[in-house]
């Protein structure tokens, strides 16, 4: 059972973990600014695998976004910023839970299940839509309607808002709010992730053969394909980075003092804060294509921010003085 409030002192989060987790949160912020921006700057990297990404970079942003506000706030009450901030942060953080899902769902049909057509990606699409985004808005709404928002001693935070401490029904609410789609999300990525690598082994072990033939042929869809079976990689990501906070809530159930150890506050800030900069690390900086195309995009800016490099004429106050002017000079 959560302990009874006012029974034990709150977290503490110290000066050096509230940076830890402020950069962390900087960190995924910019990489979900990053991930969304090389979205929308090429739209021949806008594979339908890479257009769920896309929104679950936009739930990501959300959510460091509204950390990071409660981090540096440290709230010590209930306060109307405390509960807005406690209702983006639920919102963001559940919409998460459920994108990361529906990638794992999308890649298994697309590629386990693909005698099924490319129609059953699109419609896929539109429940991803209204389950991704509308579950948790009506599990926000009716929280901050009932009251729920609020001050957490940091139990089962680092710093930001949740579900109140203080309301009896709190252990409902902070399962419903996140943690019992969290735990089956634990559950459905690992299935999900190891059906969908077995099936690329064995058809990988089935076209060893005729490899050389096709490789000329495929070698475009091939490295298309390449980046989108990195994705496989996000449900992975999410269960490293998303399991400290869970640790946290079962001892914060089982009334354990190791709920404010330090380490574990740290890396539950970090895990709930990080996502977005983990993806954009794996699916921006390690993907060649996108990792090239950034590159030339810097390059070509700094080339036309010091537009002297190419024209060293530029450095010289004016045009060069006529024979005249040499002339009255050398008079």
């Amino acid at each position: 059972m959560l302990r009874p409030s006012k029974s034990a002192p709150p977290t503490e989060v110290y000066p050096s973990e509230k940076i830890v987790v402020l950069l962390s949160c900087v960190l995924s912020f910019l990489g979900s600014s990053l991930l969304i921006g090389t979205h929308a700057l090429w739209p021949d990297l806008r594979s339908r695998a890479r257009q769920l990404l896309l929104f679950l970079s936009l739930a990501d942003l959300l959510s460091a976004a509204s950390y990071f506000y409660g981090v540096l706030q440290d709230f010590q009450d209930t306060t109307w910023d405390c509960v807005v901030q406690g209702a983006l942060s639920t919102f963001a953080n559940t919409s998460s839970f459920f994108w990361t899902v529906a990638i794992a769902i999308y890649l298994y049909v697309t590629i386990v299940r693909s005698s099924q057509g490319p129609w059953a990606g699109t419609r896929l699409l539109y429940c991803f839509h209204l389950i991704s985004w509308g579950i948790p808005l009506a599990i926000t709404a009716a929280a901050v309607a009932l009251k729920k928002i609020g001050y957490d001693a940091s139990d089962v935070s680092v710093g930001w808002c949740w579900v109140n401490i203080e309301v009896e029904d709190r252990l409902l609410w902070m399962l419903l709010a996140g943690k019992v789609w969290e735990m089956l999300a634990y559950l459905v990525l690992p299935v999900l992730y190891i059906l969908i690598r077995k099936h690329i082994s064995r058809a990988r072990a089935a076209l060893s053969e005729y490899r050389p033939l096709l490789a000329e042929m495929h070698a475009c869809q091939h490295r298309t394909a390449v980046a989108d079976k990195k994705l496989i990689l996000i449900p992975l990501i999410f269960i490293c980075l998303r399991v400290w906070s869970t640790v946290r809530f079962i001892l914060t159930l089982c009334n354990s003092p190791a709920v404010q150890t330090p380490v574990l506050v740290v890396l539950h800030g970090i895990g709930n804060t990080f996502q977005g900069g983990a993806n954009c690390i794996m699916f921006v900086l390690c993907t060649q294509a996108v990792r090239a195309r950034l590159f030339s995009l810097c390059c070509c800016c700094c080339r036309r921010l010091s537009p002297s490099l190419e024209n060293p004429d530029s450095n010289y106050g004016g045009p060069f003085p006529s024979r005249t002017e040499e002339s009255h000079h050398s008079k």
